[in-house]
């Protein structure tokens, strides 16, 4: 018997996307001679840890437990030298980790096909600040915003919608007393985010970058701009006195009411578009490069919406969107508040605290995060279908991860057999199967760090007993 059966599905995800290979190709440079573990599936092993549930280095051990699952697991000191060899290599390290993640990503897309992000009409960026909280004196921790004590790193994550979650593209830690509007951290986070995207995506009008209003600055929304046609975004802004004396300057007929996503009027709530020679926007970008160069400047689009019976709007957004009706822009922009998701489950997937004590430590730990949390996004992306697919990571664990089985040899092949009586294993099986149906890379089993070391093929449930 062993436990944590499910976390099978974790680990078969790694195997067909070449995400064990493709790291383990990454830090290939800090193997050392005469190693007996790879230096990326050492890290790998961390992530499925963080993903099964675990917040430090040292829960690694529940998968050390269960080596007929996971494989031989590095000891503890091991994981820590790995860490420390890590971020002495600095920059170079985290770009080959996230090359490494860069690439697995574009193929991950292709295998999920219309499941992926960008099969609808384009990928959406969502940048947000995280709060986390820290317990004991850390290098950075300090003071938040929020009357609190610890870190405010920025994360950007790729939203896959309604019918999906959602995938991390970029994390940048950050001071407890970094600012909510601080523009270069914006910046920084777009540019890593951008390059985590497939090639087609990191320039075109096909991909939206979107925040709140702590997003809203003239240097950030200036960068998007210099972008011209190679990019859109949709920013929110803080509705300043200025904006709130041009609300009521804005005549009745140009009021839309807003709509919900199922196509049915908002109640009480309505948007417009601010005259783009209005004061309160003096000084802020017009329009993108190509349409200044063409003499035909496109408005800033800010729209204000929740207009209740002449009130002023307490919701403004710029977009460098062009011939979309504002009450569609305005839904599009709302749909944000997704990202609060992505962070909820980011919080239970790792950033609930940041365990290490040096910011460059900590750094490699959101590292780790990211990939926890990717494998979190591809496996339901992969293999899972219906209400399963939207599961966030909290319930994946508590009904698939957390599953025993039992394990047993035929044919010279190790099958995880789980009860029958267990409610989810037909979920279970369902996704191994599919996930034993995508293609393999065609990879030498040297190179492929999971191969070896879990139980493959057909997943029977197996009578119910103890």
């Amino acid at each position: 018997m062993v436990s944590q059966a499910g976390g099978v599905l974790l680990v078969e995800t790694a195997r067909k996307t070449g995400l064990d290979q493709a790291m383990s190709t990454a830090l290939a440079p800090w193997c050392k001679s005469r190693a007996v573990h790879d230096p990326g599936k050492i890290l790998l092993d961390v992530a499925l840890a963080v993903a099964l549930g675990g917040d430090c280095l040292a829960d690694v051990g529940m998968l050390r437990a269960e080596p007929a699952v996971f494989g031989p697991v590095a000891s503890d000191p091991t994981v820590s030298r790995l860490i420390d060899a890590l971020v002495s290599a600095g920059p170079k390290a985290l770009a080959a980790i996230r090359t490494a993640q860069a690439h697995v990503r574009e193929h991950v897309w292709k295998l999920a096909g219309q499941a992926a992000p960008d099969a609808g009409e384009g990928v959406i960026v969502d940048i947000d600040g995280v709060l986390v909280l820290a317990h004991s004196e850390k290098q950075d921790a300090a003071a938040t915003w929020k009357k609190t004590f610890g870190h405010h790193p920025l994360m950007a994550f790729v939203d896959h919608g309604r019918s999906g979650s959602g995938e991390p593209v970029a994390a940048l830690p950050r001071p407890g007393n970094a600012g909510s509007n601080t523009a270069a951290d914006h910046i920084a986070t777009a540019q890593f985010a951008l390059a985590q995207l497939p090639k087609k995506h990191r320039r075109g009008r096909s991909t939206l970058i979107r925040t709140d209003s702590g997003g809203g600055t003239r240097e950030f929304v200036n960068w998007l701009s210099a972008r011209g046609r190679w990019l859109s975004y949709s920013v929110g802004m803080t509705t300043t006195d200025a904006i709130h004396q041009a609300v009521f300057k804005v005549p009745a007929s140009a009021w839309t009411p807003a709509v919900e996503p199922d196509g049915e009027l908002r109640d009480g709530a309505w948007v417009a578009e601010l005259a783009t020679d209005s004061d309160c926007l003096k000084g802020w970008p017009r329009g993108d490069a190509a349409d200044r160069s063409q003499g035909t400047p496109a408005p800033r689009r800010p729209a204000a919406a929740h207009r209740r019976r002449r009130s002023a709007s307490d919701t403004c957004f710029a977009t460098n969107t062009k011939d979309v009706p504002i009450s569609t822009l305005e839904l599009r922009h709302r749909q944000r508040a997704r990202a609060e998701d992505r962070i909820r489950n980011a919080r239970a997937t790792g950033p609930r605290n940041l365990p290490l004590h040096d910011t460059a430590q900590n750094q490699i730990w959101l590292e780790i995060v990211q990939l926890a949390l990717d494998l979190l996004a591809w496996m339901p992306m992969l293999a899972l279908t219906g209400k399963a697919h939207r599961w966030e990571p909290r319930r994946l664990r508590l009904r698939l991860f957390s599953a025993a089985a039992q394990l047993v040899t035929t044919a010279r092949r190790r099958h995880p057999r789980f009860a029958r009586h267990w409610p989810w294993t037909n979920v279970i099986t369902d996704a191994i199967a599919r996930l034993e149906a995508l293609p393999n890379l065609g990879c030498p089993a040297r190179s492929r760090p999971y191969e070896q070391h879990h139980p493959t093929g057909t997943v029977e449930p197996g009578a119910d007993s103890t």
